[in-house]
């Protein structure tokens, strides 16, 4: 513990947080996406030839995820061979091109390529960036520094709605080209972030893994700047030798032999099975449909200005990525997931129950009241409850998650855990209108409650602590189950040995 620890407890300097906040650049890609389209499907009108059903939104809207599944892919197979910088700048130049695809799109085939392509940019940037910074950051601020991704995330869907808010007030709602604007400044954030990426450095854990330790040490005393020599040489054998426990030439692997490794591994698959059930329920509990279709949802229940109401949902979002920025590294990862997923399952109770009280044509989604009364205010207040519980928790915790995975496998295992992502996503934003006219709307709220409670019961069981652990520690703690037990008792030990050194220190 004590020859993992000595370097990332020496001070990070501010390069290590300004590299965090610059590729988290890649998140607003993301954010910005699932941001617009929901003004995007209220505004856009007859500017493609006609007017989109409700299959067509849901069509385009999917495309995003299944373009980001792809992308996540492509992504996951280089991201070894060509080190974590490469695919962040193929992410931006795709994400640019898919998004002049949809600004100057005059029928529903040239958007919804566009869309593809911006998925491919966007699930390539969301996977290779939080794996990027846990292989950069020290442990102690590790979390608060993937979590700078996710703030990013939402602050991109805030702005993005913001944006189609104003832009949604411009001309005649029928016939405004204005939505094409607020498409278009997506691709601010990827030209600034290819540029960016040049100040940055390689990944050390991947320059060490393709034999360039003396440039590792280069970007260990960047990060470290008060370390030893001793210290960084320490952690680069620490590094070389958890590569080597597992594979000598971690680099050269195909993705196959590492898919087999990953499943034929007792604890690697329950780091990556672990990773991954968390970033399912993530999606699978239903916030991406607030995402994608919070201005639908709202001119459902009634609301005249659907898309400036559903600006909060996108506002709460953000405010409360702070508050998971200031938390996640301080209470740690299980804890918070076990307050806040509960509280995700009460809100879609509540939810659930109040869409009992509207009155909705299962056939046209419209509601069959002039006035929107208390159930509209207790559905509004819920979601916005809902919302800060995910946004506080599992919304940043499942990227998190790729610190659970081990080196030698992180790439592939990371890629598994977007595909998770994107591919669950899929599911729902293929599916949520549908759902509300097949099952009702308490229907589809109950499914998404049921997902959050049995995601509740598995972090219960299976999800270990594992804050302020250094990478290389982390291995060990699914070579002993799930690992719950043995982290709580690693963190007791860590805990007893910080205060010893500091105690020391004292007394010199």
């Amino acid at each position: 513990m004590e020859e993992l620890s000595a370097l990332e407890s020496t001070a990070a300097s501010k390069a290590a947080w300004l590299i965090s906040i610059t590729v988290s650049l890649g998140g607003l890609l993301f954010g910005y996406d699932t941001g617009y389209i929901s003004s995007v499907l209220v505004t856009i009108g007859t500017s493609l030839g006609h007017a989109l059903t409700s299959s067509e939104q849901e069509l385009v809207t999917s495309l995003t995820s299944g373009g980001a599944l792809v992308g996540a892919v492509g992504a996951g197979l280089t991201a070894d061979k060509f080190g974590r910088k490469m695919p962040i700048w193929a992410a931006c130049v795709v994400f640019v091109i898919g998004t002049i695809l949809q600004t100057a799109a005059f029928s529903l085939e040239q958007f919804a390529v566009g869309r593809f392509v911006v998925g491919l940019g966007v699930g390539a940037a969301a996977m290779v960036v939080p794996l990027y910074i846990s292989e950069l950051a020290p442990a102690k601020y590790r979390g608060r520094m993937i979590a700078f991704n996710n703030m990013s995330v939402t602050f991109g869907q805030f702005f993005a709605s913001a944006l189609g808010a104003g832009f949604a007030q411009v001309g005649n709602p029928e016939t405004s080209q204005a939505w094409r604007a607020t498409v278009g400044i997506g691709a601010v954030p990827a030209i600034l972030l290819a540029g960016l990426l040049l100040l940055c450095p390689e990944s050390p854990r991947q320059l060490i893994a393709h034999g360039k330790p003396d440039e590792a040490e280069k970007v260990f005393l960047r990060i470290y700047p008060t370390s030893t020599p001793e210290q960084r040489r320490a952690k680069i054998a620490a590094v070389e030798m958890s590569i080597q426990q597992a594979t000598q030439t971690m680099v050269e692997d195909s993705i196959w032999k590492t898919l087999v490794r990953i499943f034929t591994t007792a604890a690697t698959f329950r780091a990556v099975f672990t990773a991954c059930i968390i970033m399912a329920i993530s999606q699978l509990a239903g916030f991406n449909t607030l995402m994608y279709y919070s201005a639908t949802l709202f001119k459902i229940v009634g609301f005249n200005n659907a898309t400036a109401v559903a600006i909060t949902v996108s506002a709460t979002n953000f405010v409360f990525s702070l508050v998971n920025l200031i938390v996640v590294d301080k209470f740690g990862r299980r804890r918070i997931l076990l307050f806040t997923v509960f509280g995700m399952g009460v809100c879609l109770v509540i939810a659930a129950v109040s869409f009992l009280y509207i009155p909705i044509n299962l056939h046209t989604l419209e509601v069959e009241s002039d006035s929107i009364g208390w159930p509209g205010t207790v559905l509004i207040v819920t979601i916005i409850c809902y919302v800060a519980c995910y946004s506080t928790g599992i919304a940043t915790i499942a990227w998190i998650g790729t610190e659970l995975i081990p080196m030698e496998v992180r790439a592939v295992g990371t890629m598994l855990n977007t595909v998770t992502c994107w591919s669950t996503n899929i599911i729902i934003a293929s599916t949520f209108l549908s759902m509300m006219k097949g099952i009702t709307p308490s229907g589809a709220f109950g499914f998404y409650c049921a997902i959050c409670f049995v995601g509740w019961i598995f972090v219960v069981f299976c999800f270990p602590e594992v804050k302020g652990m250094p990478l290389e520690a982390i291995r060990e703690v699914f070579a002993h189950g799930f690992g719950v037990k043995y982290a709580r008792q690693w963190q007791k030990e860590n805990k007893a040995f910080a205060k010893m050194n500091m105690q020391q220190s004292f007394a010199h």
